[in-house]
């Protein structure tokens, strides 16, 4: 969440003017008797920084439970004193929260507004209905009503003061009444009554009874914290099983890698992403850098080279706090904005086929058990790009024709009847196909054998694609006939690429290597019939436009004298 730059300055220059002011005023008003009791000050400060240290986190928003210590010291020592300790907690919190960040230094004096205002709207409630300093509960049931009261009104200015914040200050679109404010409504009506027991064990025991409220609720705290911890970190295991899934279910190397960057952004506070490859050269090739969104290339990186390379030759995982911790070991890949560092191996039958580095330019982005998560993905992506590495290749042999590696038969019919169905609605003009046969190609093979008509074949089928280029599709469509796909484009275009096509076959000899009667390499002179035929003008469906467009190759070319081209006519 973004705050302006005018309302950073607002909230810093609201704490100077009017919390140092106001806490002074509060003096004056309302002088605290601190006379002999200034080790009990330290045990009750002790106790408010300890409880600080232990906030509550739900889906990164933290839940302050200091609000029973605050009333036990507001009923011992006055409002001067718990207004001192809470700004000391406020502190202390966000220390321990480690979000006082360049740029986010502006949360210090947000917090410590609130907790100011919250500690004076409440206290004066208290005061302006006559409670005083020390009351004594057992006499005295009206203190006992305020104190409930002063607890209240502490609880509903705090919600009051967070939801302005979110709205007006972080401009938070989210629904305020959620999770996050029932768990803490909870919690803090549970924890306001151990103020007020602090405060009665406090005025018979004196200060031990810091030990024996402090101590129990400290364990609950911890154990409180051990079991959102362990909620969260089931969570994330299952997300890290659905992704496992949703990788499974990717058939295309690259949907697979696009959905592992895409998903661990999502999780994780990452600002640069890269997914690198071990190849047969011995070296991490990048297979994809993410930075901040845009795409970056990156040099090869070899074994204990760089931070990748660590990861690579040590197979095991590393996280990195803080750029200091880091960069002696960096080779320059890493842009220098970056903080925290997460590099986790790619294993597969335990031989690491990969390296995930993920970084953020946050300190201490990254938690431990997060490493454990990324580890079970990475293994998930392992198997998942093994997987669709193998079905591109199966696709691929099925598609293909081995000798030439150009399309095979069934590829082009499937392709042509999509290309058809975009015709038929519209999403193309026309489209063209061209047909074409090598000319006594059985000459050929009598005179210098199969190998050598294969040799032809293939060199061939490198100049259709040469020559075509990105404009349409080259298969091989039978045994030494070749068919090209050109959508969008007109008769005449389609005529003058078979021209280019035939001039390209007849006027530069074959290179032989393998033939009948010589070892040696031989030149050799082919040409090639092409028809020509253009949908929606010459045809009517898929069938007719390969037969009109084979018509015009052996009536049109063939029986005219070969090398030649030929477009269909209906007449």
């Amino acid at each position: 969440m973004k705050v302006k730059p005018h309302i950073k300055r607002l909230i810093v220059l609201t704490w100077i003017f009017f919390v140092p002011v106001g806490t002074w005023l509060v003096y004056k008003a309302y002088p605290p008797n601190l006379s002999g009791q200034w080790l009990d000050i330290f045990a009750f400060l002790l106790l408010t920084c300890v409880v600080a240290t232990m906030p509550i986190v739900i889906n990164e928003m933290f839940i302050f439970l200091i609000q029973w210590v605050a009333l036990a010291t507001f009923l011992h020592f006055g409002l001067f004193v718990e207004i001192i300790f809470a700004q000391i907690a406020v502190v202390v919190l966000l220390l321990k929260m480690r979000i006082l960040r360049k740029g986010e230094l502006y949360r210090l004096p947000v917090n410590l507004n609130m907790f100011f205002i919250v500690s004076v709207t409440s206290g004066m409630v208290y005061y302006l209905l006559g409670g005083q300093a020390g009351p004594n509960f057992e006499y005295d049931t009206k203190s006992l009503w305020l104190a409930i009261l002063y607890a209240v009104v502490s609880y509903s200015m705090n919600q009051i003061i967070v939801s302005f914040n979110l709205y007006f200050i972080y401009k938070s679109k989210e629904s305020y009444f959620g999770k996050d404010f029932i768990v803490e409504t909870i919690t803090t009506f549970i924890t306001f009554p151990i103020g007020l027991v602090l405060y009665i064990l406090y005025n018979q025991f004196g200060i031990l009874a810091v030990l024996f409220v402090g101590i129990p609720f400290v364990s609950l705290s911890m154990i409180f914290r051990l079991y959102y911890s362990s909620e969260k970190i089931n969570e994330y295991l299952q997300k890290a099983a659905e992704i496992g899934h949703q990788m499974a279910e990717r058939l295309k190397v690259d949907d697979v890698v696009d959905l592992l960057i895409q998903k661990l952004s999502e999780m994780l506070p990452v600002n640069y992403a890269y997914i690198f490859e071990v190849t047969k050269n011995d070296e991490l090739q990048l297979v994809r850098g993410i930075e901040s969104g845009l795409a970056n290339d990156l040099p090869s990186v070899k074994k204990n080279e760089g931070i990748s390379g660590i990861v690579w030759g040590e197979q095991k995982t590393f996280l990195y706090s803080a750029r200091k911790e880091w960069r002696e070991y960096a080779n320059g890949h890493i842009p220098d904005d970056a903080e925290s560092i997460l590099g986790v191996p790619i294993v597969r039958s335990k031989n690491v086929i990969g390296v995930l580095l993920l970084a953020s330019k946050r300190k201490r982005a990254f938690e431990k058990f997060q490493l454990m998560i990324i580890d079970i993905l990475c293994s998930h992506f392992a198997v998942a790009i093994e997987n669709a590495k193998h079905y591109e290749l199966t696709k691929m042999q099925s598609e293909h024709c081995s000798l030439t590696k150009l399309y095979n038969y069934r590829y082009f019919e499937n392709l042509l009847t999509e290309e058809f169905e975009k015709l038929m609605q519209f999403e193309r003009k026309q489209l063209s196909l061209i047909i074409l046969d090598i000319d006594h190609f059985k000459a050929v093979n009598d005179t210098y054998g199969h190998q050598s008509g294969n040799e032809i074949l293939f060199e061939l089928a490198s100049r259709l694609s040469k020559l075509v280029g990105g404009r349409g599709t080259v298969a091989r469509y039978g045994g030494e006939e070749f068919v090209v796909l050109l959508p969008d484009t007109s008769k005449e275009e389609a005529y003058q690429i078979a021209e280019q096509i035939r001039q390209k076959i007849s006027n530069w000899p074959f290179t032989i290597k393998q033939s009948l009667d010589s070892e040696k390499i031989q030149k050799v002179m082919i040409t090639a019939s092409i028809g020509v035929a253009t949908a929606p003008e010459d045809a009517e469906d898929a069938l007719a436009l390969i037969r009109h467009a084979d018509r015009a190759l052996y009536v049109g070319a063939k029986r005219a004298g070969r090398n030649r081209v030929a477009e269909y006519s209906s007449c």
